[in-house]
């Protein structure tokens, strides 16, 4: 059998020579410890917390296996649309947020909640910070080799330069979050817009509105595709017949429904979809209060989120889904044979302290990641969300100048697969 290229788990790397596409054995002591911590934690949860939390964490676990089983990456989709023009991935994004904007207009529009509190989207405003941010966030999540939620699912995978993408995440975060205040109070920020109650409009009409926009980006990215000749995506090592589901992979158009419908129950369960960037922000500054640092006193952490920063980091909704995606994650990839402890080099470590920083600060300028701003927010029918997207396209084309600086490939027109 001839070799094929595949997709390697470090999307940092271009695809790989294989024999074939067939899954490694299941590592099954791993698979044991994925689920006995999880198991744990959910006990911990039921017994400390609410209801919805242990809830939150089930949900999580599925959003993690989801996301590595499908390989569903947003950092690679941006990056392989800008740099060559193919659009297999974006599409997939389309299709997600088409189901999301689905299940989230009725939910929003009539308050549909399993434990009865109130429900919102996530509708941010449009300025400066926004404008910084997302572009910030765009740079970073390329540089640093993943995105928020990929950030999260290439550490439960066992990608070790993930983890000083996350530490650095987490200081931008906290950096962010302290200087935040200065970005929405002294500079220009208009108020926030959503197609659905801003414009007349309601959630029907701004349903139709974002079908009509996911379907033009969809037939833009086809164009695109064909006048450039795009090297294909390559196909992701995968099990066959029934056990695909369990070890993978996933189709992109499976995984997308699957998301979408993960983020309207994260709305109907804890009130708000599906967050990240929040947590790393929390988890930060209560490091900031055990050095003796203020951080209580930062605008960000005043009202409301006065009682977040005081209580248990396992209060928090966003930090429970967290946890959730990582040893979903780590599941997934044992079930698959995947899990492996890559090699940090210095030149990939440097890019993912840069990246790391830049995604942290970025986030909390731009009121979220790629989940929480362009997921949730273009799925809570939020102007902001777009603007969020078209930046971090923008940051990610200036990217793709930077990645070769510390050994990061970039897809090339030439490639068979990309």
């Amino acid at each position: 059998m001839s070799p094929t290229k595949v997709q390697p788990i470090n999307d940092a790397k271009d695809p790989v020579l294989r024999q074939d596409t067939k899954l490694n054995n299941p590592q099954m002591p791993l698979i044991y410890g994925g689920l006995i911590m999880s198991a744990i934690l959910l006990i911990y949860l039921m017994m400390t917390q609410s209801a919805a939390q242990p809830l939150l964490l089930i949900i999580g676990l599925l959003l993690g296996y989801t996301l590595f089983h499908a390989r569903f990456g947003f950092t690679s989709a941006f990056r392989r649309f800008m740099s060559v023009g193919n659009g297999e991935a974006l599409r997939s994004h389309m299709l997600m947020l088409a189901v999301a904007v689905t299940l989230f207009a009725p939910i929003l529009a009539f308050g549909l909640s399993f434990f009865g509190g109130p429900v919102n989207g996530y509708v941010s405003p449009v300025g400066i910070s926004l404008v910084v941010g997302a572009f910030m966030f765009g740079i970073g999540m390329q540089l640093g080799g993943g995105c928020a939620s990929g950030t999260l699912y290439a550490v439960g995978g066992g990608r070790s330069v993930m983890f000083i993408t996350l530490l650095f995440f987490i200081i931008g975060a906290t950096v962010g979050a302290a200087h935040l205040p200065f970005w929405t109070e002294e500079l220009p920020t208009f108020e926030p817009i959503s197609l659905a109650t801003s414009t007349g409009l309601g959630y029907g009409g701004a349903w139709v509105l974002s079908l009509a926009l996911f379907a033009l980006i969809a037939w833009i990215s086809i164009v695109v595709e064909r006048k450039k000749k795009s090297p294909k995506m390559a196909p992701v090592p995968s099990a066959s017949g029934w056990k695909r589901i369990l070890r993978g992979s996933w189709p992109l158009f499976a995984a997308a429904i699957a998301l979408a419908v993960l983020n309207a129950l994260t709305l109907m369960t804890r009130g708000a979809p599906w967050g990240i960037t929040s947590a790393f922000a929390l988890w930060g500054s209560k490091a900031a209060v055990f050095f003796g640092i203020d951080a209580a006193s930062w605008g960000y952490w005043q009202g409301t989120n006065a009682d977040v920063l005081q209580s248990s980091i396992f209060a928090d909704s966003t930090t429970v889904l967290n946890l959730g995606v990582i040893l979903g994650a780590f599941i997934a990839s044992a079930a698959g044979g995947l899990f492996k402890v890559s090699k940090i080099t210095g030149k990939n470590a440097a890019a993912s302290v840069i990246g790391g920083l830049l995604m942290g600060y970025g986030a909390r300028l731009a009121f979220g990641c790629n989940i929480g701003a362009y997921f949730g927010g273009i799925a809570s029918f939020s102007l902001h969300g777009y603007v969020w997207g078209i930046l971090a396209l923008a940051g990610t084309f200036i990217a793709l100048y930077l990645r070769p600086l510390f050994g990061l490939s970039v897809p090339k027109p030439k490639d068979t697969f990309c």
